[in-house]
């Protein structure tokens, strides 16, 4: 479905007295000034994308990626335009997961077209900031892309923030005196990271060529905007990185504290076998009944059997609480 279709001239958005799906009259409107055309499509049928694609003159590779999604980010250079993919994020505290969208981009020398799937890969902030500033928007195209980058790697920050503060959770957790079970979390947590490398290391060098104003199609006065949209994406990759290994080191001494606590149990155990099974020998011999046997026909022979163990009993008690197995 159709968005939004707007057409920009002079860095001002312009009114044009059309149908959103008319694109010809919209192309004809941005020619007329030198002006381009914005159409925002989200999750759009194979058959209303191709009815674009025809409309614009889109490749038709580029048209396939864009309706299946589910693609690495990249940048793909076509004759008369750019096709740029970006992965969205967006972070579900309570389930402690990073869901995932996917935006594609159009880039021709009067249009943009912006292909949108998932719910977190909403652009109307982008547009609303884009027509805010008239300066920007003299850029053309290049300041679409500028635009929509700018929000997808914002909200990576926002992301990598969220994941910063679970990793701190799960870190206190296993360093707490408490027994706990976090295992689990640290699994998933990882796996949401995962995620989120996949999306964030993979735009990294597509980024970069757009800072360094190597890629037709996107002007090269644009390039610094694109440099603070690198700064910002090398920032979240580097701080994604560093919380795989803190969760790494922290599953490391989960599983440290876990043989530890083993150990422990096992030397109560030990130490409570011990104290019971002097006792129960005591109780075996005594319990033989032959003639012979030491004391056996004293009259305070059971109260010195009960005696012998309760002591011997105290005594292993004692040494075990001294040595800290109990």
């Amino acid at each position: 479905m159709i968005v939004d279709s707007a057409v920009y001239k002079g860095g001002n958005r312009f009114a044009v007295d059309c149908q959103p799906h008319d694109y010809a009259a919209l192309r004809q409107s941005a020619a007329d000034g030198e002006g381009f055309v914005w159409l925002g499509l989200y999750q759009p049928s194979e058959m209303e994308l191709t009815e674009v694609a025809e409309a614009f003159g889109l490749h038709g590779l580029a048209v396939e990626d864009a309706v299946k999604a589910h693609q690495r980010p990249k940048v793909d250079l076509y004759d008369d335009h750019l096709f740029l993919i970006l992965k969205t994020l967006w972070y579900v505290d309570a389930d402690d997961a990073v869901e995932t969208g996917e935006i594609s981009l159009f880039v021709g020398p009067d249009f943009v077209i912006t292909v949108r799937h998932g719910r977190g890969s909403q652009l109307q902030d982008a547009r609303h900031r884009l027509e805010q500033s008239s300066s920007l928007l003299t850029h053309g195209p290049s300041a679409v892309v500028y635009a929509v980058s700018d929000v997808v790697v914002d909200a990576y920050t926002e992301v990598v923030v969220a994941l910063e503060e679970d990793v701190d959770e799960v870190e206190a957790s296993v360093f707490s005196p408490e027994r706990t079970r976090d295992s689990a979390r640290i699994y998933a947590l990882k796996r949401e990271i995962a995620e989120v490398r996949r999306a964030v290391l993979p735009l990294r060098e597509p980024m970069r060529r757009l800072a360094a104003g190597t890629v037709p199609g996107v002007r090269g006065e644009a390039a610094p905007f694109f440099r603070d949209v690198v700064d910002h994406l090398n920032q979240a990759a580097e701080i994604v990185d560093s919380l795989d290994g803190l969760l790494s080191t922290a599953f490391d001494a989960h599983l440290a504290s876990i043989s530890v606590q083993q150990n422990d149990d096992m030397r109560k155990i030990s130490a409570g076998a011990a104290i019971v099974v002097v006792p129960t020998l005591i109780a075996g011999i005594y319990g033989m009944n032959f003639d012979d046997m030491p004391e056996l026909h004293w009259s305070l022979g059971y109260p010195f059997a009960l005696l012998l163990m309760a002591g011997a009993s105290g005594a292993l008690w004692w040494f075990f609480k001294r040595a800290g197995w109990l």
